[in-house]
C-alpha cells in the first residue's frame, strides 16, 4: 500500500500513491484562532404555496430570518434552483419529537429561464384547476 494509505488527496493529480504526488499540489496553512464558513446542503422540504415572487415552505429545521439560500424547486417535470431570502419562519406543528417549521421565502432576482419555469408551473396549476 502507498505511503498515503492508497488514497488520493483532493486536488492532487496523478495516480494514488504516486511518488511524485505524495503531497497535495497547493500549500495549506494552519489557521491560528478561529475561521468560520458555511456549507450548502440540500435538505428535503415541502412547498406549501408558491407565487411568481416567492413561496411558503415547510421544513424540519428553522431557517434564519433574512438569510439567503439556494432552493431547488421541483415543479412538475422541471427542476430549478432559485436564490431566496427568508422573510419569516415559525413553528407550524409539534408532534412528539418532530417539530415542523413554516417559512416564507422571497425569490431574489430569478433568471429569465427560472422565472419562466415558475410562471409556467403556476399557470398550468391554475389551468388544471379550472378544467382547461
Amino acid at each position: 500500500m502507498a505511503a498515503n494509505g492508497g488514497t488520493r488527496n483532493a486536488g492532487g493529480p496523478g495516480p494514488p500513491g504516486s511518488a511524485s504526488r505524495e503531497k497535495r499540489d497547493r500549500e495549506r496553512i494552519q489557521i491560528l484562532g478561529e475561521l468560520h464558513g458555511e456549507v450548502m446542503v440540500f435538505q428535503p422540504m415541502a412547498i406549501k404555496e408558491i407565487s411568481r415572487g416567492g413561496a411558503q415552505v415547510e421544513t424540519v429545521f428553522p431557517l434564519q430570518l433574512d438569510s439567503l439560500h439556494d432552493f431547488r424547486l421541483t415543479l412538475g417535470d422541471r427542476s430549478v434552483v432559485v436564490k431566496a431570502r427568508v422573510a419569516h419562519c415559525s413553528i407550524s406543528d409539534v408532534d412528539q419529537e418532530l417539530v415542523t417549521y413554516r417559512s416564507g421565502i422571497e425569490f431574489i432576482e430569478p433568471s429569465e429561464p427560472v422565472f419562466a419555469v415558475i410562471s409556467g408551473f403556476i399557470d398550468a396549476v391554475k389551468d388544471g384547476r379550472r378544467g382547461i
